[in-house]
């Protein structure tokens, strides 16, 4: 299993949610855990997602998150999953 973790914020609108589970679903990504917050009209999401069952790599996902960004009017980004352990603040 390969992890990786999506965010998103910005302001929430019909059908945020419903796009960015659909390319999961046209590419072969499980979502393993999701979270949602919506304060005011802002909404932040966090998901957990499988994409070692995807035919894409994980660069090709980030690239595509980044376009999604666009669609949704939202800032979404991808990350592995591992990597969260070695980031570091200075």
């Amino acid at each position: 299993m390969e992890k990786a973790v999506v965010t998103l914020v910005g302001i929430d609108t019909v059908g945020i949610i419903a796009k960015v589970c659909t390319y999961f679903a046209e590419n072969d990504i499980n979502i393993l855990d999701i979270a949602q917050t919506t304060v005011k009209d802002v909404i932040n999401m966090v998901m957990i997602v499988d994409i070692g069952t995807s035919g894409k790599s994980f660069d090709t996902i980030r690239a595509d998150m980044e376009g999604l960004s666009k669609k949704v009017r939202c800032i979404v980004t991808a990350v592995r999953y591992d990597e969260l352990s070695s980031i570091s603040v200075e």
